[in-house]
């Protein structure tokens, strides 16, 4: 077997904690991942995992050969990225993981664009709303929504992540339309479950900030029910402006309480400091920048 992915996937097995999870991040089988640690144990003639029904953990051995590889793995992938950069078109494998709603209106859309200008670039992209670690991870790009602190990254502006209370027609003719936050009162609203009261959304109103309604009719962990809920009429529905902008030019949601939305959030653009960074990354972002850069 392929020594270097036999430690590919030793890496993967510890840093995940179990076969299943490492099996799951390098798109294998677990019954091959049993085969590649067997396969390394034979060969290095030491068991380096210790295995019962309940958990598995390292050998003194294990844990010697698992910072040994990493270095290895390092000094490959270095050694790869230096051969990279001496082809005149990007080329390889980019990472780029992006919040979820964002990511998947805004992002996914215009890697189909990018990858038709540079197909011999591969994109996996991972959308989660989980603070990635870039430099653990792995990851070459990561959008962020609000402010950020990283001085071990760069960071570009990209544009604002505004938001907009909305609801169906229908809807509004039933219960009226709300004139100022105070009017929340008598409304159906609609939530998402990330929501908590210390990241809930807080309108600016006329006496002071107010809070956007706590006792809501419907909670989702998904802002594309959210939306499909709010078009049916379910109540008034407060989201990012990306994830309904269909639905308000087509009239099927209708915009309310415009002067009192919550303020835009930034969103950037983060990666690892690098004083030549690779072709596949740099087009990218000058794609990315093009696109959204005037949003």
């Amino acid at each position: 077997m392929d020594k270097l992915r036999g430690m590919e996937t030793f890496i993967a097995v510890v840093e995940s904690g179990s076969f299943t999870g490492a099996a799951s991040r390098l798109e294998m089988s677990a019954v091959m991942v049993g085969k590649y640690i067997a396969q390394l144990e034979s060969q290095l003639g030491t068991r380096l995992l210790e295995r019962n029904t309940r958990r598995q953990s390292l050998t003194d051995a294990g844990r010697v050969y698992y910072e040994e590889t990493r270095r290895v793995l390092e000094q490959v992938s270095i050694a790869e990225n230096a051969v990279e950069r001496l082809r005149a078109a990007p080329a390889g494998t980019l990472r780029v993981t992006a919040p979820t709603s964002f990511g998947g209106c805004v992002i996914a859309p215009l890697t189909a664009s990018f990858l038709q200008r540079y197909p011999e670039v591969r994109i996996e992209l991972d959308l989660t709303n989980r603070m990635v670690d870039l430099v653990e991870e792995g990851v070459d790009l990561a959008i962020r929504i609000g402010e950020i602190g990283h001085d071990d990254l760069v960071a570009k502006y990209l544009c604002p992540y505004n938001m907009t209370i909305c609801a169906a027609p229908d809807y509004l003719a039933r219960h009226g339309t709300p004139q100022t936050p105070a009017d929340l009162v008598d409304h159906l609203c609609l939530s998402h479950t990330v929501w908590t009261a210390r990241n809930e959304w807080r309108l600016p109103g006329v006496a002071g900030e107010v809070r956007w309604k706590r006792d809501v009719v419907l909670r989702c962990n998904d802002g594309y029910g959210l939306r499909m809920a709010a078009r049916a009429g379910a109540g008034l529905l407060l989201q990012p402006e990306v994830l309904v902008a269909e639905d308000l030019a087509s009239g099927r949601l209708v915009r309310v309480l415009e002067a009192f939305t919550p303020a835009p959030r930034p969103v950037h653009l983060l990666w690892r400091q690098d004083l030549r960074p690779l072709p596949k990354l740099t087009e990218f972002i000058a794609h990315i920048l093009l696109r959204l850069g005037t949003l």
